[in-house]
């Protein structure tokens, strides 16, 4: 492997064909097992944020590993989502590869280019402009700035990120791509200033990972629904990862933040499994959570706007 986007001149060659049977069956714990749909997943309804995880020795980790690695093969994911009915997929580029996008690359080209897209993460440093060419045509659509969600507050990190962002925005303003954040709430809110000014549309994990337990009142919240509500129209909200800052065995205490959002900004706000639930992938289901989106959005045209007609617009679905 080469590159920080995995292989150099990165290029797909015709989709693969899946065949279900073919995935490693072992008897590990099912968390979606007595689950089913509670309601059905609109046309074109997308998935955008989850994760694949190839064999090991195939693909090689990076040295940011906050979690054990799983085998969680494309297959795998295809074969929930595909209950739900989700027939667009967006890949994200988990932490344990770092810069080598090459197991998520892989996986996409196993889809339609239609329906795929995908978010890596990027040494900007090392990358040529045929190598974003060639990752466009493949379907990427961001890039990710990715901190970890339990990190504690750090005096001078969101300062140390800004020149890194402020790379990364160029390239996205150049391809046409966005960028995408991962960070705790107590960070977002530290680089509040840097993404009021972003010249272009971004995306922000976990509705922000403001804890639940203190509401949609807390004051770092309520910056936030300033930010995604300012007209603009740049912040997109992702309503993923709910295990991470809720604190209830069945995330109530996310219902609240969730449909502050909803009533706010609901033309900006997207949805996404998480899948495989890294860290917490033996008590949480995707159905389950796909559930919870019934009750914090009772109308279907609402779903229907969350989980297909936004994730058409930002990721160019056609």
């Amino acid at each position: 492997m080469a590159g920080s986007a995995g292989r150099k001149d990165f290029r797909c060659s015709s989709p693969k064909q899946h065949n279900a049977k073919t995935m490693d069956e072992t008897n590990k714990h099912d968390p979606d097992a007595g689950f089913e749909p509670a309601f059905a997943a609109p046309p074109n309804a997308c998935d955008t944020h989850f994760h694949v995880f190839g064999a090991a020795e195939r693909y090689s980790y990076g040295t940011d590993i906050r979690y054990k690695p799983p085998y969680e093969p494309l297959e795998a994911y295809l074969k929930v989502v595909r209950r739900l009915g989700f027939v667009r997929y967006v890949f994200v580029q988990p932490s344990a590869y770092g810069f080598d996008n090459s197991c998520m690359l892989d996986s996409m080209c196993e889809l339609d280019p239609a329906v795929r897209r995908g978010i890596i993460d990027l040494d900007e440093s090392k990358t040529t402009d045929k190598e974003l060419s060639n990752l466009n045509a493949v379907g990427v659509r961001g890039i990710r700035v990715n901190i970890s969600p339990i990190r504690k507050p750090e005096a001078g990190l969101a300062a140390s990120m800004l020149p890194r962002i402020a790379r990364l925005t160029k390239i996205c303003k150049e391809v046409g791509w966005h960028l995408d954040f991962l960070t705790p709430g107590w960070l977002v809110s530290e680089l509040m200033p840097t993404l009021r000014e972003l010249p272009i549309e971004f995306s922000v994990a976990h509705m922000g990972l403001y804890p639940a337990k203190d509401g949609p009142g807390q004051p770092g919240f309520q910056e936030f629904l300033k930010l995604v509500g300012d007209g603009s129209k740049r912040c997109w909200v992702k309503l993923t990862g709910i295990y991470r800052f809720s604190t209830k065995p069945d995330f109530a205490d996310v219902k609240p933040i969730a449909q502050a959002l909803i009533a706010k900004v609901p033309h900006q706000l997207i949805w996404g499994s998480d899948f495989p639930h890294l860290s917490f992938h033996d008590r949480v289901g995707t159905i389950q959570l796909y559930n919870l989106l019934n009750e914090w959005a009772p109308d279907a045209g609402m779903r229907k706007c969350i989980l297909a007609d936004n994730p058409t617009r930002l990721f160019g679905f056609k």
